[in-house]
């Protein structure tokens, strides 16, 4: 039985004593709460954050030593106004609210707050049979926090992890968000291969979320004292590879004004993350092998090879085989990089969790923007899963942005912003009119106002801005949509105005 399985009893046997139409069980991570189980709440409620500062009914329950009764007239918004999943549709203010502080031995590890919509739902119960249920709760809570560390420590051979600590490096948002089959799949093959010191190949589509696979891996590791360092290979000129990948001396090359230390050197016992590895040029490809292989590297203009111990993590979204078979990728490389390859599922393959994942973006841009709590309505949700997602998680994220931004247009601040099937039409195509949009628009077609030149200009432009909005502005990405050389999609994109003298 899981720690979430076991939250969850905990919420079943409490409804049993309280009256409640939506229950939630909240982690306390600082000024953070997280939910980790719920009852009669929407799916995205469980992938928001619910900070103190924002939702002043927290702030009270986590500053109190007693449970907190709200009054029904109370002014203060309620968290889970308008995500209770029988009233979805009302988005109704929620009447009866009580919290309780789950304390153990006087620090606070949880929440946990019931709702109903009747107002005088809780009035009957005894304040001191309250206190006793936070008590029960929290001591609940904190043996199903110790039962899923001691299996996790167990797991990964005595390192030591709790259910209460924060996900991977939170400041940046770097979360594995999803309850998806293929997502624990996912997670299961994290744990696996972050015990062992393999070089890691992660796969998959433009925006499934890479990078932070490559990050849970290194949290989970040995190397985990010594942070990840990052190296985006598609940025990398050919002139410069070699010295950010190895490091190079003074007077190396023209501008090599002192000794600089490359990547491999910085990562020594640690891990490096080559991000777009199918990108790096093809001659300073047998010098990341040698490196690889005998665990030397050798600074730009000197002799002097140098021992480094680095565990390897690369990423890429192409097919590297097919890369291989057009003489575009070394085939030892590809063999020593793919010692165990982990593909991230798509978007599409896992859109059950689209409404976790919206929770999370819809909490994130109401923080970035100021707004009330941003809400999804069923019919957004509806078109949402109609869609098939080519730019994944990160099109999802941008998509919710917009959406919110123009559900916002005219509401009060501190109002709730309703994100509805109409904000998102202009950027969520049915599947079934694809071939259609893909089509040149009039304005592909040259009018009586038009040289045939500048109309072939017209076209380029129209053909490569939507090679660049669908791979969500990554060149290389769209030059191999377009077919053409990267160098040479950039310097056109450039001639045609498309983007600015920096990319």
């Amino acid at each position: 039985m899981t720690a979430k399985d076991r939250y969850e009893r905990l919420l079943v046997a409490l409804r049993k004593v309280i009256p409640y139409d939506a229950a939630a069980l909240l982690r306390v991570d600082g000024s953070i709460l997280t939910p980790v189980a719920a009852k009669g709440l929407t799916p995205d409620a469980l992938g928001r954050e619910y900070s103190q500062s924002n939702h002043p009914r927290l702030e009270i329950i986590c500053n109190s030593d007693e449970p907190v009764r709200f009054p029904a007239q109370t002014p203060l918004p309620d968290p889970f106004d308008g995500l209770l999943a029988e009233n979805a549709n009302a988005w109704s203010h929620i009447h009866a609210c009580l919290g309780c502080p789950l304390r153990v031995e006087g620090r606070l590890i949880g929440v946990l707050t019931a709702d109903a919509l009747y107002p005088g739902a809780f009035d009957g119960i005894d304040p001191r049979f309250l206190k006793a249920v936070g008590a029960l709760a929290g001591a609940q809570m904190q043996t199903a926090n110790l039962i899923s560390a001691l299996e996790k420590s167990a797991e990964r051979q005595g390192l030591i992890a709790t259910d209460l600590m924060q996900d991977i490096q939170r400041r940046q948002g770097d979360q594995i968000i999803g309850s998806s089959s293929t997502m624990a799949h996912l997670r299961k093959e994290i744990d696996l291969v972050a015990r062992s010191d393999f070089n890691i190949l992660v796969l998959g589509e433009t925006g499934v979320g890479k990078e932070l696979v490559a990050r849970a891996i290194h949290a989970a590791s040995n190397r985990n004292g010594i942070p990840l360092l990052y190296l985006n290979c598609a940025a990398l000129p050919e002139t410069l590879a070699e010295s950010e990948l190895f490091g190079h001396t003074k007077g190396a090359f023209t501008g090599a004004n002192r000794d600089r230390a490359g990547k491999f050197e910085l990562a020594d016992k640690g891990t490096l993350f080559l991000d777009e590895i199918g990108e790096l040029p093809l001659p300073v490809q047998p010098k990341l092998l040698r490196t690889i292989q005998e665990g030397e590297i050798q600074r730009v203009g000197t002799d002097k090879a140098m021992r480094v111990n680095v565990r390897l993590i690369a990423a890429t979204n192409r097919d590297l085989e097919i890369e291989v078979e057009k003489k575009r990728f070394r085939a030892d490389l590809y063999h020593r990089l793919n010692v165990y390859p982990i593909n991230v599922p798509s978007l599409r393959k896992r859109k059950s969790d689209i409404p976790l994942l919206a929770g999370f973006f819809c909490e994130r841009i109401q923080r970035r923007l100021g707004l009330g709590q941003v809400r999804i309505s069923p019919f957004a949700y509806e078109v949402m899963e109609g869609y098939d997602w080519p730019g994944n998680v990160r099109e999802l994220e941008n998509v919710i942005s917009r959406a919110a931004l123009k559900a916002s247009s005219g509401v009060p601040r501190n109002e709730a912003v309703i994100i509805d099937a109409a904000h998102l039409e202009s950027d969520l195509i049915p599947v079934n009119h694809r071939d259609a949009h893909s089509k040149p628009n009039r304005s592909s077609v040259p009018s009586k106002d038009l040289s045939l030149n500048d109309a072939v200009k017209n076209y380029k432009r129209e053909c490569i801005k939507r090679a660049i909005d669908k791979n969500q502005g990554n060149i290389s990405a769209a030059a191999r949509d377009l077919k053409m050389n990267r160098s040479n999609l950039y310097n056109l994109s450039k001639q045609l105005g498309i983007i600015g003298n920096k990319e």
